[in-house]
């Protein structure tokens, strides 16, 4: 199913590619500040970031979704970058970054990478999203916050300081540990920021709700809704709250405000929503039922808390 769900995110940014395409040589730029580049970075490096989880673990569908969304997300990067949208200084640093990233990945499934570079290279990703998220999540609010760079100055300092003193062995095993699952919940909490930026800009800026593509958010419906039977089977807490998050932030969430300022015909809105329902039933009902538990809520409560032995008589 997480496989199906490749297809799905191979269009996933085609159409709003294509509406960002018409809209630019139109010379209506102004079109494509209905997408926040602060929203779409934040995904890129959440999907950079998670490319590495997944190829660690070699999960190859994963890993081939978190590929793609990398490569078209920087495609629509590119183009906010050229209607003005994004500093170009700020594009070109990201797709070095994409660039590296994705041949070290490639490099490290094949088997083809030290382990002292690919170690360089967790650290990196968790220095960068620990510094990116805190600064991208306070200048989402510029219209009701101060400008400021405290943010990411701060959380840069305290994720280097970190990193050093792990590389020196001068960490408690237990603060170790959890650093080194830091860098994963970074990349999914990257990656969930993106639709909270899109949705505050839609509710800040409504004119501009018709720049967005409506095939884009129901295709990271379906992508994401389609990856999470497999997260939930897997027990994986982390793919499971970056999967429903897109189900339902980046999907239903945004949906719903496109829907109020009628930018989608009430039939398709309660459909997707009716539809997503069913398929989020199915999938707690199946996963019960292969794992012979005795309630369809009884997998969340595995996933969140862990397998419960069964009594002894």
């Amino acid at each position: 199913m997480a496989g199906s769900a490749t297809f799905a995110f191979l269009l996933f940014q085609v159409p709003q590619i294509s509406l960002n395409f018409q809209n630019l040589t139109k010379g209506n730029a102004a079109a494509l500040f209905a997408v926040p580049w602060m929203g779409q970075l934040v995904c890129l490096l959440g999907n950079l970031s998670l490319l590495s989880y997944f190829a660690k673990k070699r999960e190859v569908g994963a890993m081939i979704v978190q590929a793609v969304g990398v490569v078209t997300t920087s495609v629509v990067l590119l183009q906010l970058t050229l209607a003005g949208s994004m500093p170009s200084l700020v594009f070109i640093a990201t797709a070095v970054a994409v660039g590296f990233g994705l041949i070290l990945n490639f490099l490290n499934y094949n088997k083809l990478l030290s382990p002292q570079i690919w170690y360089l290279w967790e650290d990196v990703i968790t220095v960068g999203g620990l510094a990116v998220l805190p600064q991208v999540m306070w200048s989402t609010f510029d219209t009701i916050l101060p400008p400021s760079l405290v943010p990411g100055i701060g959380s840069t300092v305290v994720a280097l300081s970190l990193v050093i003193l792990r590389r020196l062995k001068k960490l408690s095993p237990d603060i170790t540990s959890i650093l080194s699952s830091v860098s994963a919940w970074t990349a999914t909490l990257l990656f969930m920021w993106g639709p909270v930026a899109q949705i505050w800009t839609n509710y800040i800026n409504p004119a501009n709700i018709r720049g967005l593509s409506v095939s884009t958010i129901l295709l990271a419906m379906i992508g994401n809704g389609l990856m999470l039977p497999r997260a939930l089977f897997t027990r994986d807490l982390m793919w499971f709250t970056g999967a429903s998050w897109g189900t339902l932030l980046q999907g239903w969430a945004i949906l719903v405000t496109m829907y109020m300022n009628k930018c989608i015909p009430k039939p398709l809105f309660w459909g997707a929503g009716v539809g997503l329902a069913f398929w989020l039933g199915m999938m707690l009902a199946t996963d019960a039922k292969v794992y012979s538990l005795s309630s369809p809520l009884s997998p969340l409560r595995e996933l969140f808390f862990g397998r419960i032995p069964a009594k002894s008589d």
